[in-house]
């Protein structure tokens, strides 16, 4: 894990609310800087992989773990 991302540093409330707001831009961009140039390009364009992703990660944050990043 990179710490050195501010998406990280954030609080659980924090996360939560950007995950349930901004998940596809957000998390896109987490995903490009976590080296998933294409999925974090593919998260953005298509809004979370059609809501399914934004749910894998709502659910991820809710259990106080990090977003997947997809293989």
């Amino acid at each position: 894990m990179n710490s050195s991302l501010p998406v990280t540093k954030l609080p659980w409330i924090g996360k939560v609310l950007l995950c349930f707001f901004l998940d596809f831009l957000v998390y896109g961009i987490y995903r490009v800087a976590k080296g998933r140039v294409i999925v974090g390009i593919i998260w953005i364009l298509t809004g979370g992989l059609f809501g399914i992703g934004w749910l894998i990660d709502f659910i991820q944050i809710l259990l106080g773990k990090e977003p997947t990043v997809l293989v």
